[in-house]
């Protein structure tokens, strides 16, 4: 279970890969998560995004969010490592 320690080292891990990201490399990440999502969404149907927004704006969160948050933090690392050039493409994004 994500911890608030755990996700506040992702959005710091984030920022600081962020703060060395050119406007390409995050459109590179942009682009590979949109392929990310529309293969999750081909293949198991459409995602509720219209409350994702209002989960990062939250002051508090449930353990779920927590979770889903974490893990999509850890998806942007992961997608943005590579678009950097600092970590290769082994055929998945999954970083857990």
């Amino acid at each position: 279970m994500a911890t608030p320690d755990d996700l506040r080292a992702d959005f710091d891990l984030t920022d600081r890969l962020l703060a060395g990201a050119s406007k390409a490399h995050i459109a590179e990440a942009a682009r590979l998560l949109a392929l990310n999502v529309a293969h999750y969404q081909l293949k198991f149907g459409a995602l509720p995004l219209e409350n994702f927004a209002d989960m990062l704006r939250a002051q508090t969160i449930n353990p779920v969010t927590a979770e889903l948050l974490m893990t999509g933090m850890q998806q942007f690392v992961g997608v943005l490592r590579l678009a950097m050039g600092l970590e290769e493409d082994h055929g998945a994004t999954d970083i857990h």
